[in-house]
């Protein structure tokens, strides 16, 4: 049988509302359980004392093909009730996943178990057991082009660029029900993306380098870092949430040992914590513990909890058993956004 294009992108994939479902008691069971179970469990408890101390900033950490497979909708959720205050993530989940979804395309469930040499013919890309449409991602890097033609040209750090994505969804309309990059523009969770080009947005910004050459924007890693640093100094306290590993662990992590290069003396993430199926042995940063971290001065070790789970597992329960315990409702929104205003840029 000879399968179209419309034969494989038919089912698209739901996002998990974590409001609809109560987690407190798999979590309280959980608790007097063992193994990983009871790891989650430990994680949901320092989760809440995050929310419960007013002295402490929640960073979020992401990585991996997330919100493609339903996690988007978690994420929007901890935005909108105040569960988070600010966000570093891999470009792939912010353009390719919630830019793109924001523009009113789709993820599709797929199979694992196909031609990909067919997918290939068919302009249909693979994510393990999800599909998505090539030529729709090429609407998405030309819509970055669009807003980085319309922005003045200089150097802007990840965080601006994707202000400035939040700003044109707002004004063009969200053609999806939900979308991270849009709800953190309006509650002031910056959003940090520090290898912004190794994604869709790579090639939006591409296309308008090769056309505006010496008169374009550019994308400043070192800014990125500089401004997350920012963070951490207007902070008293700090807990990260790592969602996988990667380059947002690191480079969240890292801002401890920055404040202290400059000279300030600030302590070090207060609390961890960290979803992950990565393996620790062979050194890779996506599998180093927190205990590993906290060798580099980075993270205390009284209230950090690895996770070895897969998060599409793991991570909805983590925040539904948070939102029902209702602890964010005295929480005050950071708005860490603004500690970067006025923004200087043009409207896109």
């Amino acid at each position: 049988m000879v399968m179209n294009k419309n034969d494989l992108l038919k089912t698209p994939i739901e996002h998990i509302d974590i409001k609809a479902f109560d987690a407190r008691p798999i979590m309280k069971a959980y608790a007097r359980t063992a193994f990983q179970a009871r790891n989650l469990a430990t994680a949901a408890d320092i989760y809440s004392r995050m929310l419960a101390d007013p002295d402490c900033m929640i960073i979020l950490t992401l990585a991996g093909s997330l919100f493609s497979a339903g996690l988007k909708q978690v994420v929007v959720d901890m935005i909108e009730h105040r569960m988070v205050d600010a966000i570093v993530s891999t470009g792939a989940i912010m353009v390719d996943q919630d830019f793109f979804e924001a523009l009113g395309f789709r993820h599709y469930r797929g199979s694992p178990f196909v031609n990909d040499m067919t997918l290939s013919e068919l302009a249909i890309d693979r994510i393990y057991d999800t599909f998505i449409d090539e030529d729709q991602l090429r609407v998405c890097d030309m819509t970055i082009a669009k807003i980085a033609d319309a922005l003045p040209p200089r150097p802007y750090s990840s965080r601006e660029f994707i202000h400035a994505m939040g700003r044109h969804l707002e004004a063009e309309g969200l053609k999806s029900p939900s979308s991270v990059v849009l709800s953190a523009y309006q509650q002031g969770v910056p959003i940090f993306v520090p290898a912004f080009s190794d994604s869709s947005a790579g090639f939006g910004l591409v296309y308008h380098q090769w056309h505006r050459k010496n008169t374009h924007v550019t994308i400043d890693s070192v800014r990125d870092f500089r401004e997350l640093t920012e963070i951490k100094l207007a902070a008293k306290e700090t807990g990260i949430l790592m969602i996988g590993g990667g380059v947002p662990k690191n480079f969240t992590q890292d801002v401890v040992v920055a404040t202290d290069i400059l000279g300030e003396q600030k302590p070090v993430h207060k609390y961890a914590i960290q979803l992950t199926v990565a393996d620790e042995r062979d050194g890779g940063l996506s599998g180093s513990t927190l205990k590993e971290a906290c060798s580099w001065g980075k993270v205390d070790l009284e209230y950090e909890q690895m996770v070895f789970g897969e998060a599409t597992l793991t991570f909805p329960l983590l925040i539904s058993d948070a939102y029902h315990r209702g602890t964010w409702k005295e929480r005050n929104a950071a708005r860490l956004s603004d500690l970067f205003m006025p923004e200087t840029t043009t409207k896109a």
